[in-house]
């Protein structure tokens, strides 16, 4: 469905995306996402008709009250847990695949939320849910980025009719990489505690995020776009403008500089070069290893909107040179 009254993005806002692009001109050659081979084991493709989330509620808030609220979350295949840091979508739930799906997909997994914070305590601020891939402890070991690992994963936008009536993001899908920097260490104990800063393991989240600029106010078009975070100051900026609802597909590559690349398509066809929207070195980090990849559902937290209804995908994780022997199949492989 095409989005309907919807403003052509400003030449301001694509100059800047088109700066960041230019960022990477002289780093190593992108990687389309779903180069290589798939590692069978990880992620999932949601067509068990018995697949089943345990939610273990109340979630975890540890962002906003230290409160982690064990125990977490888990899906009963093993592959997906609860963010201990923001906790789990309030529905998470498999249901048939929307139409103009993957050939073959019989089920797809729904993601929404009320309470993306405290849990019964609404805060009318927006905030989000987190739905982690259980990669690195399914591999029992995190990728070096020597292995060139990416992320694909199909996303169902709905109408936009059906879509939170809020401006902010709505949708997020993101990796998490570890880099060595400086970090605050806590040394001492008592009165004598004191914090000091030292090189140690730094986790850090890029991504991309479905923003949604709803009609009203001064604005007299609903408006679509792919947020990317983020350019070497930690600043996120306008990707792609989305002009079309229903199935996208989202990827995104991590090669052995450490640089991470962004590509996004309309539609459930694998990834080409035709795809790619830019290459950065978020919060100026080159990326060493990589654990994992979650996506986020936020909402205005307000104790009545819903999140807008996203549903994914068939998510698959790929090595372009895996240093260890594993179970894996072909890229192009279908079922």
């Amino acid at each position: 469905m095409r989005i309907t009254n919807i403003r052509i993005a400003s030449t301001v806002a694509m100059l800047l995306w088109g700066g960041t692009a230019m960022q990477s001109a002289h780093a190593q050659r992108a990687v389309v996402p779903g180069t290589g081979t798939e590692i069978v084991g990880v992620a999932d493709d949601f067509e068990d008709p018995n697949w089943n989330y345990v939610p273990n509620d109340p979630k975890s808030t540890e962002d906003i009250d230290e409160n982690q609220r064990s125990p977490m979350g888990r899906s009963t295949n093993g592959r997906w847990y609860e963010g201990i840091k923001r906790g789990h979508p309030d529905i998470v739930q498999r249901v048939r695949t929307p139409s103009g799906g993957l050939p073959g997909s019989e089920g797809a997994l729904l993601l929404r939320s009320r309470f993306t914070g405290i849990p019964g305590r609404p805060s009318g601020t927006m905030h989000q849910d987190d739905f982690v891939a259980n990669v690195q402890y399914r591999l029992k070991r995190r990728v070096d980025v020597s292995e060139v690992p990416s992320v694909t994963t199909r996303v169902f936008l709905p109408p936009v009719a059906q879509w939170e009536n809020r401006s902010g993001p709505h949708f997020g899908f993101r990796l998490a990489l570890e880099t060595t920097a400086m970090v605050d260490k806590e040394i001492g104990i008592g009165i004598f505690k004191r914090t000091v800063e030292e090189m140690g393991n730094e986790v850090y989240w890029p991504g991309m995020f479905i923003e949604f600029e709803s009609q009203g106010g001064n604005r007299e078009n609903d408006y679509a776009y792919l947020r990317i975070r983020s350019n070497r100051r930690g600043g996120d900026f306008r990707g792609p403008q989305i002009t079309t609802t229903g199935w996208w597909t989202l990827g995104m590559s991590v090669t052995p500089d450490g640089m991470v690349h962004y590509y996004a398509s309309e539609g459930v066809d694998d990834l080409t070069e035709d795809d790619y929207i830019t290459s950065q070195f978020p919060y100026d980090y080159r990326a060493e290893r990589f654990r994992t990849f979650f996506y986020n559902i936020c909402s205005a937290d307000d104790g009545h909107r819903w999140s807008t209804s996203f549903i994914v995908d068939d998510p698959k994780v790929y090595l372009l040179r895996p240093k260890q022997q594993m179970a894996s199949r072909p890229s192009s492989s279908r079922r």
